[in-house]
């Protein structure tokens, strides 16, 4: 008897690319449920666990790319599943996750929007709010602005509350539409360091920034850091206190810092990543907040439907501005 097979975005090396194959298709075990996948977004996760430069990075291929997306349970359930087992991923026509290990969609969100909106929004909900702690009447920068949890990160703060959104980033076509999500302000990042720096300090006064969220920390990281630095302080006077959430580094991993910086600004520096964990509870509740969001148009999702034969081309894509979904 012959094996059963299902087409797939197969891994055969870290740092190659996939491709769409027969791949054996895959048997659920005890605790176990089958899902057959309706949609999967590309993330910047996925890059960097099929280039090995994760710490989830495959151990054995050949496997399956992608780590979560949209589908159907065999009862005919709509969910969004995440911890495949591998070697399956979600790039497939069918993956097997752990019983629970998924949300139900809402019927006002397709499966290609509930694909694309989990990891962008549920990374900004963590940063902007739950580690952030976001108040209204603050100020919040971002960093890395233009890219999809960036774009997600300004209309979260802003529906939050926040007095003044200010968005940093290099994509100008993205960076000029945000201010229709919500920015206040916009800031190119591609000029020169002095210039960056001070176009940090004007848009941030008179008070300075309540939260910074940044995506990309490297050279960019280190203009703010420069602009906060406060070389003329006035003994007794109270400095305001800025939160700054480090979330990604596109733009670099390491950077140099002032201890001025420290220690002249009352600055916080907070991790947001797989070292600061949500509760369940916390991770439900604002799920079901995102997709309602999404379902009333309040969060927009720009996203581009690929099928999955199409993998390897759509994964040497870089810049679009939307978030590629493989649909099987």
């Amino acid at each position: 008897m012959s094996e059963e097979t299902m087409r797939a975005a197969v891994l055969h090396a870290l740092g190659g690319v996939p491709a769409c194959e027969q791949f054996p298709a895959p048997q659920p075990r005890d605790g176990e449920a089958l899902v057959r996948v309706t949609a999967a977004a590309l993330k910047p996760v996925d890059r960097l666990m099929a280039a090995g430069g994760h710490y989830a990075s495959y151990a054995e291929l050949p496997a399956v790319c992608g780590s979560d997306g949209a589908g159907r349970l065999e009862d005919g359930r709509r969910v969004f599943f995440f911890s495949t087992r591998r070697p399956y991923g979600g790039m497939a026509e069918q993956t097997v996750v752990p019983h629970g290990r998924w949300f139900a969609v809402p019927d006002e969100v397709d499966d290609v929007t509930a694909a694309a909106a989990f990891s962008p929004g549920m990374a900004a909900w963590k940063a902007v709010l739950w580690r952030g702690a976001l108040q209204p009447g603050q100020t919040v920068l971002v960093l890395g602005g233009t890219g999809n949890s960036g774009r997600v990160a300004v209309q979260m703060a802003k529906r939050a509350g926040a007095a003044k959104v200010v968005a940093a980033g290099r994509d100008a076509d993205v960076l000029a539409r945000l201010p229709g999500l919500g920015a206040d302000a916009v800031i190119q990042l591609d000029q020169p360091a002095d210039a960056l720096a001070d176009a940090f300090a004007a848009e941030g006064r008179p008070s300075g920034y309540d939260l910074v969220v940044d995506y990309v920390w490297g050279r960019p990281a280190e203009a703010l850091f420069r602009s906060l630095t406060q070389p003329d302080l006035i003994p007794g006077r109270p400095v305001p206190r800025t939160l700054y959430v480090q979330v990604g580094h596109g733009a670099g991993e390491m950077i140099g810092l002032s201890a001025n910086a420290l220690r002249s600004a009352n600055l916080e520096i907070a991790g947001s990543g797989s070292g600061a964990i949500p509760s369940g509870a916390d991770v439900q509740a604002a799920y079901d907040r995102l997709m309602a969001a999404v379902a009333a148009g309040e969060i927009l999702i720009d996203t581009e439907e690929l099928p999955l034969s199409d993998v390897a081309a759509g994964w040497q894509r870089h810049g679009s501005g939307r978030r590629l979904v493989f649909v099987p």
